[in-house]
């Protein structure tokens, strides 16, 4: 009885094994990065103007005042998912998103990319283009989707996708006093430079 017992956690030890590795794969299978071919994907340089109603509103809790109009078409470098920090009932997920030279597979290359603390960060042992070319065609947005069907499309993007975002830049206040305002500007870097973007649209594809 006791070998049957032992045979049995054996067994099931490694079926356990077995399924959470085929789960990590799975997993893995479904975030792999979109690899593209060499060159500019993203020509354009992101469209902003003014908003067409300064009239703020209520969301989550939250006053959102438009800021600007905005809409682009982006690589997206890197995607970070945020489920604990302060603004993630708001902003599910960040994008750091590049154009211009930065939608170019032979110059992103050269860079390492990582998002962490809801911050982009970039590095190269060679730079093939200058570092203000960097800022200037790539940054950090955090992304509120204005209804569920959008947050589900962003939630599904992954690194390497050609994505189209519409919507504004807005500043938005809690009421306990926090509070978050985006940049309105594509050449700014350090604390306030990521770009706070409500999403009325959102397309993502594979070129």
């Amino acid at each position: 009885m006791d070998e049957w017992l032992d045979w049995l956690r054996e067994r099931w030890g490694t079926l356990v094994l077995a399924v959470l590795l085929g789960l990590m794969g799975i997993t893995w299978w479904q975030s792999r990065p979109i690899s593209q071919s060499a060159g500019i994907l993203a020509p354009a340089e992101p469209l902003q103007s003014n908003p067409v109603s300064a009239v703020a509103w209520t969301f989550k809790q939250h006053t959102i005042t438009p800021l600007a109009q905005f809409e682009l078409r982006a690589r997206v470098l890197s995607a970070e998912r945020y489920r604990f920090d302060r603004a993630a009932e708001l902003s599910p997920v960040d994008f750091a998103l590049g154009w211009g030279s930065m939608s170019d597979s032979r110059i992103l290359q050269a860079f390492a990319i990582q998002q962490r603390d809801r911050w982009y960060f970039w590095s190269a042992s060679r730079m093939p283009i200058s570092a203000s070319d960097v800022i200037a065609h790539s940054a950090n947005m955090h992304m509120i989707p204005a209804t569920e069907a959008v947050a589900k499309r962003l939630l599904a993007v992954k690194p390497g996708q050609m994505v189209e975002l519409s919507g504004q830049l807005v500043r938005v206040d809690g009421k306990d006093g926090w509070h978050w305002v985006s940049s309105l500007s594509r050449t700014d870097t350090g604390d306030g430079s990521c770009e706070v973007v409500w999403v009325d649209r959102a397309n993502a594809s594979n070129q």
